[in-house]
């Protein structure tokens, strides 16, 4: 078994009567962990229906809830005692959740969910089952979870934010390599061995993700249009995302551009991180800074700039330890990422002297003393204090 972070909050939520709800991008393992979690439930009286298969959702569109109950219990569900109903990809079935409701305010049923589109929830699932719901957002592979499923037994947390350790780099610093090149998609780290395979399970992962996502969003002649912008996003890691400038290089509207980029957050292809400042009102008017949900993502666009990998990469580990925003000022002068508004971090391929001095004087203008300069590569000169990349990680 491949052991995943959020495991262990999902077990503990066993118990609970709502509704467990994991969500995030596709292909990131809510399956296996819909299917790991019925493994631990003693009780023979469970389920697992994926959706995406059509007697599945025959079930849930019936027009009459007994018919519904009468069709569980043709599966093996005893409505009798306590069951457990694992339902993947929920938004398959547009109107189930009147069906759970239902369901859910009628019999002893924990309900164990799978949904790839936080837009699906904010639309269709929060004000049916207001106050019936938790809701646990699943993520690509964090480093520690790439080595565990690389068979690696490495506890990481011992290591988090530490100064660079030569012994710890030199054990680590390929596995991160490749970590930082292909990302966290755990079927690409456990079956593509090759260079090509790699590549080609990224590949059909994102051909998926079109082509699925947006059928749901009801509009698949959108796919070319999207796949262009997507590809145009790949060479702007790290940037503001001005929907004037983008607009005027890609030719689509700025009302379509926001209802796109819109679309690839709430679908989790894409984070956009917002800028660190005092005032909340000044905050809400600044640009974002734009990234892919995983590295694998920008390799398969042809993006092999390490600068840009890792601060992608970087963005997304810091996600796994709370909030992250970043500095700038008018002047040009910026700081990569703040985290939970009290640790400045700069991102730099070679750690140098200089970068850590310019942050520490950045950091020190806004209050912030707390400060980490995080660098890809071993770099011996002593008088540069920095933490190596694969060490920004959860604590």
């Amino acid at each position: 078994m491949y052991l995943r972070h959020i495991f262990e909050m999902l077990q503990q939520h066993l118990d609970n009567k709502l509704i467990t709800v994991v969500t995030g991008l596709r292909r990131i393992g809510k399956s296996y962990a819909l299917k790991h979690l019925l493994s631990t439930i003693s009780s023979e009286n469970k389920i697992y229906l994926d959706l995406e298969k059509a007697e599945n959702r025959y079930i849930f569109n019936q027009p009459h809830y007994k018919d519904v109950v009468i069709s569980l219990e043709i599966e093996g569900i005893d409505f009798s005692r306590k069951a457990y109903i694992a339902l993947d990809e929920l938004q398959l079935v547009p109107n189930i959740t009147s069906v759970i409701k239902y369901l859910y305010d009628t019999y002893d049923i924990k309900f164990l969910i799978t949904v790839s589109s936080s837009f699906y929830l904010k639309n269709h699932f929060n004000e049916s089952l207001a106050g019936r719901k938790t809701i646990f957002e699943m993520k690509p592979l964090s480093f520690q979870e790439f080595l565990w499923f690389k068979e690696v037994n490495f506890d990481l947390t011992k290591y988090a934010f530490s100064e660079i350790n030569i012994s710890l780099y030199q054990k680590l610093n390929v596995y991160y390599r490749e970590y930082l090149t292909y990302g966290g998609f755990p079927e690409v780290v456990l079956h593509a061995k090759t260079e090509k395979d790699k590549i080609s399970y990224l590949k059909e992962i994102v051909n998926a993700y079109l082509q699925m996502d947006l059928l749901i969003a009801g509009d698949i002649t959108k796919t070319d249009e999207i796949y262009s912008l997507i590809r145009l996003l790949s060479k702007r890691i790290g940037s503001k995302t001005d929907l004037s400038k983008l607009s005027s290089v890609t030719g689509i509207s700025r009302y379509k551009l926001k209802e796109y980029i819109t679309f690839l957050e709430y679908t989790y292809f894409i984070v956009q991180v917002p800028a660190y400042v005092q005032n909340i009102d000044r905050e809400i008017s600044l640009l974002k800074k734009l990234y892919f949900a995983d590295n694998g993502l920008l390799t398969v666009f042809g993006i092999n700039d390490t600068g840009a990998l890792l601060e992608n990469s970087i963005a997304n580990q810091l996600l796994f330890n709370g909030d992250v925003k970043y500095y700038a000022k008018k002047s040009g002068q910026e700081i990569d990422f703040i985290l939970n508004e009290q640790i400045a971090i700069e991102v730099k391929e070679t750690a140098a002297i200089q970068d850590l001095k310019k942050l520490e004087s950045r950091a020190k203008a806004i209050g912030i003393t707390n400060t980490t300069l995080v660098a890809l590569n071993f770099n011996n000169h002593a008088d540069v204090k920095y933490t190596w990349a694969g060490n920004v990680y959860i604590a």
